[in-house]
């Protein structure tokens, strides 16, 4: 099976939500499906069927997550020493050499990224044109707007 990459804060959000849908959600479902075949005739029951749906996609993801965590390959920047180069979990500041617009990204999973908090993909376009780049080089980025062009002035281990 192919390894999943993930940082070490990925890692703990997935923990974290296997733990709430076994021990929280679970049980809420398996009340709700035993309140609902109280109510009679399981054929014409909205609630049951309703309930049976939702186990069905907590016990899903349950799964889902529990493959992820199984495959994963836990990376943890911090200890690994910063030779500048652009590597999966790095923090990378770029200025668009256009607009000398500055943003930071950090590259992480996929079930990290959250473009809304600087956190993208490591299989995105973006990610894919800064790995294995380092601070001061140029890259050439092609995003659904065109070429643009970026220049990597830090790059952070954190």
């Amino acid at each position: 099976m192919k390894q999943i990459p993930m940082t070490v804060r990925g890692a703990e959000l997935l923990r974290e939500e296997l733990d709430f849908l076994k021990n929280v959600r679970r049980p809420q479902i398996i009340d709700a499906i035993a309140e609902a075949r109280e109510h009679g005739d399981l054929k014409e029951n909205a609630e049951y069927h309703a309930a049976r749906e939702q186990q069905g996609f907590c016990e899903g993801r349950i799964q889902e997550i529990e493959g992820k965590l199984a495959n994963a390959q836990i990376i943890d920047v911090t200890k690994m020493q910063n030779n500048g180069k652009v590597i999966f979990g790095a923090t990378v500041s770029l200025v668009n050499v256009d607009t000398d617009e500055e943003v930071t990204y950090r590259i992480v999973g996929d079930d990290e990224a959250n473009i809304k908090e600087g956190l993208i993909s490591v299989n995105s376009p973006i990610a894919r044109g800064l790995v294995g780049k380092e601070v001061d080089d140029s890259v050439s980025i092609t995003t659904p707007g065109g070429k643009v062009e970026f220049d990597i002035v830090d790059v952070e281990y954190i």
